[in-house]
């Protein structure tokens, strides 16, 4: 019980960043490069604690793949920062979540594994899903920021769906010592992209603005990981299949809730079509 309530609560923050986010008066690049420094410290920190020794034979063995991936989670950031700049939370989500349909679309390529006719279906039904919600993306125009922000958040789902295959990849290292290297890398690697751009203006930033990166840092990266981790390895995997859908959904109550972003007819289909897709086709075993 206590393991599930972990994962609930680690979807929960990982569905409630897009609101923290949008404070934000920093580019996406900035946030996210501060968001991996402060992340990465608080995985680092928490591994000593929990005397979690790290392989650097096993790393070295990793090292290509893990280098990869940590390139395309911090893109991956960059991305869906700017979707939820450009578009609403609702839009930058449902595109987001296009990325498992995208790895089981992608696996039969790469990791030979058969297409079957159910997940050929739920890979249809989230295309035409993604197709109304574009439509919602339009009421300004081809060239709409709408539109702009959901192209931003399928990029992101590109490049998250990288994350996952090459972590699929990647041998005898555990979720978290995975996270830990992926954040550290990632980071590093965000250092001269940010600062070729000029420098992060951290002097002129306000409480306000201080206290949303501490929480994406501290809480919406570092503890949200940690409860993740801490409670996947001890859940059934259809209970994590199940349970991560928390993570999509809970993004759009909240807007909802507290910043009174409206969810139209043809959002609400396509969003049942993507989730939908999505869901069912990361349950097919066969």
């Amino acid at each position: 019980m206590k393991s599930k309530l972990y994962f609930i609560s680690s979807m929960l923050i990982f569905g409630s960043i897009g609101l923290i986010v949008k404070g934000i008066p920093l580019s996406s690049a900035q946030i996210a490069l501060i968001r991996g420094v402060i992340g990465s410290l608080f995985l680092l920190a928490t591994g000593l604690i929990m005397k979690k020794r790290l392989s650097f034979k096993i790393i070295r063995g990793n090292f290509i793949l893990l280098l990869l991936s940590s390139a395309a989670l911090g893109f991956n950031w960059i991305l869906l920062f700017e979707a939820y700049r450009k578009t609403t939370i609702t839009n930058a989500t449902l595109s987001y979540y296009l990325a498992p349909v995208i790895v089981v679309f992608l696996s039969p390529f790469i990791f030979k594994e058969r297409l079957t006719p159910k997940k050929v279906l739920c890979i249809l039904s989230a295309m035409i899903g993604m197709i109304l919600v574009v439509q919602t993306g339009k009421a300004g125009g081809l060239h709409s920021e709408g539109l702009i922000g959901i192209g931003f958040g399928l990029g992101a789902a590109v490049f998250y769906a990288m994350v996952i295959i090459f972590n699929k990849l990647i041998k005898d290292m555990n979720g978290l010592e995975t996270t830990i290297i992926q954040l550290t890398f990632a980071t590093v690697i965000l250092i001269p992209y940010v600062l070729s751009q000029g420098t992060i203006p951290l002097g002129t930033l306000g409480s306000d603005a201080i206290i949303r990166l501490l929480l994406v840092g501290i809480v919406n990266t570092g503890l949200a990981y940690l409860l993740y981790f801490t409670s996947v390895q001890r859940l059934e995997s259809q209970t994590v299949a199940i349970l991560s859908y928390i993570d999509p959904i809970s993004a759009l109550i909240m807007s909802a809730i507290f910043i009174a972003e409206k969810i139209s007819g043809l959002q609400l289909l396509g969003g049942i079509l993507i989730l939908g897709g999505a869901f069912i086709s990361g349950r097919d075993k066969h």
